[in-house]
């Protein structure tokens, strides 16, 4: 590492000690859906919530559109995203210390790298608390995501 380089960014973040709600695939989708979900705080009356999500290896969540503003920081591990636009698909890799902020509507896939991730997110749900909408291949909303569902624990595959 040079003198121009930064140090790598290690989170140091525990996550031992926190409630998990694992999420995984069914055979309707044929890509490896393998994460977890941990709720931090909530505002239902602002329609604001705070999570963890951590991929298993080379996993991923399901393919999906943020509704609202989302606040993205990586904690552990590689953060890959895959974006999708009519023209073409875009394929990031975001490393510990990533910080972002998008207002919502991007078409996406998101997992791990080699040795899974941890991500922070923060989203503005719309429209009494809908946060995402996830979608089949070909665009159509299977079902959209809402505060209630992350925390009643009705986000299975």
């Amino acid at each position: 590492m040079t003198a121009a380089e930064p140090k790598p960014f290690i989170s140091g973040y525990k996550t031992d000690n926190i409630e998990w709600q694992r999420i995984t695939g069914s055979p309707r989708f044929d890509y490896p859906i393998d994460y977890w979900v941990a709720v931090l705080g909530v505002q239902p009356e602002t329609g604001q919530i705070d999570f963890l999500s951590k991929w298993e290896p080379n996993a991923y969540c399901h393919y999906h559109r943020h509704l609202g503003p989302t606040t993205t920081l990586v904690l552990e591990g590689e953060h890959h995203v895959v974006e999708t636009t009519a023209t073409e698909t875009i394929h990031k890799i975001r490393k510990p210390g990533f910080f972002s902020r998008n207002q919502g509507g991007d078409v996406h896939m998101e997992s791990g790298g080699p040795t899974g991730a941890v991500v922070f997110f923060s989203c503005q749900g719309v429209d009494g608390g809908k946060l995402f909408d996830v979608m089949d291949r070909d665009g159509k909303v299977l079902i959209t995501a809402t505060i209630d569902d992350f925390l009643s624990g009705k986000l299975k595959g």
